[in-house]
């Protein structure tokens, strides 16, 4: 498609000699946009991918992608069910769950809203979550009425150590002549867990269509994740697509930058143009010089901004590290967000898009001023020399 000819010339023209410099110094701006905003993009769509997943995690911890819910009178018939639903192709599990939401005190007097969870022990086992998680004590000793397992995120808030106490306030009370009066259990904490990750959470129709066919007859409601928490992750979508377009308005200002630095190439070649015209040039070999120029600029840009975007995703916790190290601030406080570190994960067929829309922008950028330099009347060009 391009001969050396066009080559050489247009690796002369990317060259600046002296008196070019300032076309130069604008070429280069350019590729430093272009670089900048591709790696800006792909960072942080990463953090947006890591966010989604970690969230998701502490969702889908022990909530399960899909639950079922009576409809009416309780489900008696639970471990047939539970049964039946294991039973079919994708289920990793099923257990039998009693739960209900209760207010947890602490011994230092602070009190926090929660779901409180009854579960069999043989189910505890293979709650997996739960189970292959535990990070102080032991589920074996999750025996009697008055022991407990609480989350790692609850017992820092109420400030519970393993062999604590730990009470739960029951909305359900007992009715009296003065009125109904809440119901206060104790519990000793002998396990601490920390809820890991899930596996494809977004790929659960089939199972649900299986669940529901199971469920004929009975009355039972069926929700997943998504029905149960629709608004939230419908807004962390938003805000990754605003993200994407105005983090990709960076790289359109660097496409003007060499719509610019190419248009000024034009002018000040303007005589060489018109030279090459008379030695023989074609219009098209003249089109193809400066699609060159432009093209080189935009796929180096790009090339840089992806391997800096990839190299700061994968690192981007030593990065905060290091940096907190540096100022002796911190940049990201585990107390708010949930989360213990930066969360990132590249998305290979988001780069993809990022790369490619860089390359078509950028070509776009080189198409009017290349063209113009085609339409370059050699005559002309010579006589107001």
């Amino acid at each position: 498609m391009f001969g050396s000819f066009e080559r050489r010339v247009a690796a002369r023209y990317l060259r600046a000699r002296r008196g070019e410099r300032f076309v130069s110094v604008i070429a280069i701006f350019s590729l430093i946009g272009i670089a900048l905003g591709v790696a800006t993009l792909i960072i942080v769509m990463s953090v947006m991918n890591g966010f989604r997943d970690e969230l998701l995690a502490q969702i889908l911890g022990l909530n399960g992608d899909i639950g079922v819910f009576a409809a009416g009178p309780p489900l008696t018939n639970y471990d047939d069910l539970a049964a039946k639903f294991r039973a079919i192709p994708g289920v990793i599990s099923a257990t039998p769950i009693v739960q209900g939401e209760v207010l947890m005190s602490g011994p230092q007097g602070g009190a926090i809203g929660g779901v409180a969870r009854g579960i069999s022990a043989q189910g505890l086992a293979t709650l997996h979550t739960v189970s292959g998680h535990i990070i102080a004590g032991s589920l074996s000793d999750l025996t009697g009425e008055g022991t407990i397992a609480v989350g790692e995120g609850v017992a820092s808030q109420l400030g519970i150590t393993l062999g604590g106490n730990i009470s739960l306030i029951l909305p359900q009370g007992s009715v009296t002549v003065i009125g109904t009066i809440p119901r206060i259990e104790s519990f000793r904490v002998v396990a601490i867990f920390n809820t890991g990750n899930v596996k494809n959470p977004d790929n659960d129709h089939a199972q649900r269509s299986a669940i529901q066919n199971e469920l004929a007859g009975i009355p039972a409601n069926i929700q997943d994740w998504q029905e149960n928490n629709n608004s939230f992750f419908a807004a962390v979508n938003v805000e990754r697509n605003v993200m994407f377009l105005i983090l990709t308005l960076i790289i359109l200002v660097a496409a003007f930058n060499v719509i610019s630095s190419l248009i000024m190439m034009v002018k000040d070649k303007t005589r060489d143009i018109a030279i090459l015209r008379t030695m023989g040039a074609s219009s098209g070999a003249i089109l193809r010089i400066f699609l060159m120029c432009g093209a080189s600029v935009g796929v180096l840009g790009t090339f840089i901004g992806f391997v800096l975007g990839a190299a700061f995703s994968a690192n981007i916790e030593a990065i905060r590290q290091f940096i907190q190290g540096l100022t002796g601030t911190q940049l990201f406080n585990p107390t708010v967000y949930y989360l213990e570190q930066l969360p990132a994960r590249l998305v290979w067929n988001q780069v993809i898009e990022v790369i490619v829309m860089a390359l078509i922008l950028s070509l776009l950028a080189t198409l009017y001023p290349s063209w113009r330099a085609a339409r370059t009347d050699p005559v002309e060009a010579l006589r107001h020399d």
